[in-house]
């Protein structure tokens, strides 16, 4: 009797720990089941909407083809990044793409394995003549020069950053086209960008040949899938990981990536 009972309970406990293992898996599946809540805003070539308004890009691209391959949805909202990163925080929104890897982001979001790579330079307006050896001396200058608020361009700019003497030389707005209008206009001496961002704006605006590169580096970084922890989970993060992870071995994002370069050549 005592081993019949005996059988009995471990057939039981049997059961119950497989059952307890089919509730993790669906539990799983059902957190990926609901469409994920995405945010994008206006940044050529990577991010906007074509004249029939569909919303397109080098990046849109790739998310897309990740999805695809995680086998998930999404929806996407329109909202400058600043906001974009406060709802990552908080919740409101699941995932931002196109991000740089910051320490403090990375206290309330997940980051994706890189999918591509970004630089920064500075433009000025073509012509103009100014003197800068290093980043610093813009301390001592009489320019001013425009960023994009709540974008990341590299720790040495944070540093200086800090500095009010430093700051004081810095115009910061909402987007980029604020920033070549005040450059064109004579307002700024110069802006902080993605040169492949500037050679499609300037393609699209019919400006090529106003801007030049200046010969200072400012950052070069890896670029991410951002997951707001408040939402999602590493379970997640590891499906866009591996998905990625696949598209690079397939060569399908150096594919996405090359046939996007001729727009901004």
């Amino acid at each position: 009797m005592y081993r019949k009972l005996s059988n009995h309970l471990l057939n039981k406990i049997r059961t119950l720990k497989a059952l307890f293992v089919i509730t993790l898996a669906l539990s799983s599946q059902l957190s990926f089941a609901r469409s994920l809540n995405v945010g994008w805003e206006l940044w050529f070539p990577y991010q906007y909407r074509n004249k029939a308004q569909k919303l397109i890009g080098l990046d849109i691209e790739i998310f897309k083809a990740i999805l695809k391959k995680a086998d998930l949805t999404a929806n996407y909202v329109e909202l400058p990044w600043k906001r974009h990163l406060r709802y990552i925080e908080s919740g409101d929104m699941d995932i931002a793409f196109g991000a740089s890897y910051t320490t403090e982001r990375a206290q309330y979001a997940y980051f994706s394995i890189p999918y591509r790579y970004e630089t920064v330079g500075l433009f000025i307006r073509k012509g103009k003549k100014i003197a800068l050896d290093k980043l610093s001396d813009l301390t001592q200058s009489n320019y001013l020069i425009g960023i994009e608020m709540g974008y990341y361009y590299g720790n040495k700019f944070a540093e200086l950053n800090n500095n009010p003497e430093f700051s004081r030389h810095i115009n910061a707005v909402i987007d980029i086209e604020q920033n070549i209008s005040m450059l064109l206009k004579g307002r700024i001496d110069g802006l902080l960008a993605d040169p492949n961002t500037i050679k499609a704006f300037c393609k699209k605006y019919k400006i090529t040949g106003e801007l030049a590169r200046y010969p200072l580096d400012i950052y070069q970084a890896q670029i991410h899938i951002m997951l707001s922890k408040k939402t999602l989970d590493k379970t997640l993060l590891n499906k866009l990981n591996q998905a990625i992870a696949v598209l690079q071995k397939e060569g399908v994002l150096a594919e996405i990536s090359n046939k996007w370069r001729p727009t901004v050549d």
